[in-house]
């Protein structure tokens, strides 16, 4: 599909220019002559792919046409439109203060036509990256809602900005699937279930996944008890129906969903206020025979002090309902936090901790489809190996991280290998399991925690690469320097780990920047991947071009100014970062 590109622009010339560059190069281009057009258009036709926006224009400048968009989004629930703000000015002050409000990139005026594409495509293509990538992260990766974190964040949308109902949502008698039918159909059932309560809210309403079984939807103007009870229903009945599709009619467990309800704005606008109080309702579902509803009302709880609640109660709300006797599986997000927490705790009690790090990978007489199952189900065999006390993620399709209390360090290969060779008693040649393990010793003195990142800047100006150091060293990152491309390779071949960044210059004697830049994806691996800006002085002789051409994410323009260097490290850094935490492979 083509990309769409608006172009706005008081000047018609430029406008034609752009528009012509465009064209040529299979764009769908939209031209307006005014924030405020962009604006009306917008509002009635939806978001294009990317906007050029003229920063000098009348009645309306660049900055308030940008701020306006930004609002109307908000407003549409659409995506942010990345956005490059088109100038003839030289002031780093203006572009600076670009940066700072959000805007993807600077290009300036009179057009060069391969700069241009070449911008346009960068800052699509980045764009479409960080939406995928946040889209994991907020997703659920067993059943496609939301997963708990984002789901605060989405539902306090909208319970800020359009009336309805919070409803907290959790399953009766979930467990018995799993002990009976095995931890496989139970996914299947939290699968069709996420999928009823989908079906079940209106349109524009939104659902997320906040614990095993424990769901919470909004639903989108839901105002009376006689809506609730009618979700309510089809929850139940839907359920009991997929359940016995899935495992037979003689399926006899008592499943059923409790739900607790509280309208919204007339009981708050909050999303964290709502939730403690449709929990409560939920609650006093829960004791109360499940499988039905209670809507909220002030003089349901008017018999407790709202603000004082004994210790019993705090601990039977938080706990959970059911402790199986397995490894606590947490989503990417809460496993997060709930290591965290662990490693402090572990430092604080001199707890020793070992983890580790499974992949597994297909033998070659097995199908994708039987792979992914495979992977699959190892989930369930780390989750029965481990303790209680251990938590596993799963970081990716084929990888699974676990945290491991309290091990002796002679014991870690050993039970590692356990678990591989029980899996392989049990799936014979299915996959082939590789690990890395690390175990800390904790004697309370070490401090945990990720390591910074790492640039590195090749420039033959000693000057320019104390610069850089003085400019990032506020931000705890760590700088190699080079003075020569030949002194970075050879550095490369003495290193475990790759820098996240490297800052390169063109302009170098014996071997210039391309040069270098072609040697890394010559040598190949996480070299080759890793993102790369050029600096350079001189754009007159097409480096530019030349540079993004090759590949290269950004180029900064000598004399470098701190401002302009931090917003663009920073930019880029924020997408090297992401793709780490979710191994997305460039």
């Amino acid at each position: 599909m083509a990309k769409w590109v608006m172009v706005v622009d008081d000047d018609v010339t430029n406008i034609k220019m752009a528009g012509t560059i465009l064209s040529k190069n299979n764009m769908r281009v939209t031209a307006l002559k005014s924030g405020r057009a962009m604006l009306d258009y917008i509002s009635e036709n939806g978001t294009p792919d990317l906007i050029l926006l003229d920063i000098k224009m009348p009645e309306m400048d660049g900055f308030e046409a940008f701020r306006l968009l930004r609002e109307l989004e908000a407003e549409k629930n659409f995506n942010e439109t990345p956005v490059i703000f088109l100038t003839a000015d030289d002031n780093t002050g203006t572009e600076t203060r670009g940066f700072e409000i959000g805007v993807s990139d600077y290009i300036r005026k009179p057009f060069n036509p391969d700069v241009l594409i070449r911008r346009i495509d960068n800052v699509i293509s980045t764009q479409n990256e960080m939406i995928s990538l946040k889209t994991e992260a907020s997703t659920d990766k067993l059943t496609g809602l939301l997963n708990k974190a984002a789901t605060g964040t989405e539902l306090d949308k909208l319970c800020s900005s359009v009336p309805g109902t919070l409803l907290m949502i959790d399953l009766d008698s979930f467990k018995l699937v799993n002990d009976i039918y095995g931890h496989e159909m139970g996914d299947k059932v939290l699968i069709s279930f996420a999928n009823i309560i989908k079906s079940a809210v209106p349109e524009g309403s939104g659902c997320g996944r906040i614990g095993g079984d424990e769901f919470v939807a909004f639903a989108k103007g839901v105002q009376t008890e006689e809506e609730v009870a009618g979700i309510t229903k089809i929850l139940n009945d839907d359920l009991v129906a997929s359940a016995k599709e899935m495992m037979g009619d003689d399926m006899s467990i008592p499943l059923g969903s409790s739900v607790g309800a509280i309208y919204a704005p007339k009981y708050g606008n909050s999303y964290s206020k709502l939730f403690k109080l449709a929990d409560k309702c939920l609650y006093t579902v829960k004791k109360n025979g499940k499988h039905g509803y209670a809507v909220y009302s002030p003089d349901m709880f008017k018999d407790e002090d709202s603000d004082v609640m004994n210790i019993d109660t705090i601990c039977e709300i938080m706990s959970e309902r059911n402790i199986p006797d397995v490894a606590l599986q947490l989503d990417s997000a809460a496993f997060a936090y709930a290591y965290r927490f662990a490693m402090r705790y572990f430092t604080r009690s001199k707890v020793n901790v070992a983890k580790a790090l499974f992949t597994l990978d297909k033998q070659e007489s097995v199908s994708d489809e039987e792979y992914a199952e495979r992977c699959d189900e190892f989930a369930d065999h780390l989750m029965s190996s481990l303790r209680k006390s251990d938590i596993i993620t799963r970081v990716r399709f084929n990888q699974y991280f676990a945290l491991m209390t309290d091990t002796r360090e002679e014991f870690l290969e050993r039970g590692i290998q356990k678990i591989k060779d029980e899996w392989d008693q049990a799936h014979p040649n299915m996959l082939n399991i590789s690990y890395e393990a690390d175990f800390t010793r904790n004697d309370g003195g070490v401090p945990f925690g990720g390591a910074n990142a790492h640039i590195v800047i090749v420039d033959d100006d000693l000057m320019n690469i104390q610069f850089v150091e003085k400019q990032l060293d506020e931000f705890g990152i760590n700088i190699t320097g080079f003075l020569s491309g030949q002194e970075f390779l050879d550095y490369t071949n003495t290193l475990e780990k790759v820098p996240d960044l490297v800052l390169l210059d063109i302009k170098m004697p014996g071997m210039d920047g391309f040069e270098v830049y072609n040697k890394m994806k010559e040598i190949g691996g996480d070299l080759a991947k890793t993102e790369v800006i050029f600096l350079a002085s001189d754009t007159s002789d097409g480096s530019e071009v030349k540079g993004l051409s090759l590949g290269a994410i950004d180029y900064i323009k000598k004399p470098l100014l701190p401002e302009i260097l931090k917003l663009r490290i920073n930019h880029t850094l924020e997408l090297v970062r992401l793709r780490k935490k979710y191994r997305i492979v460039k």
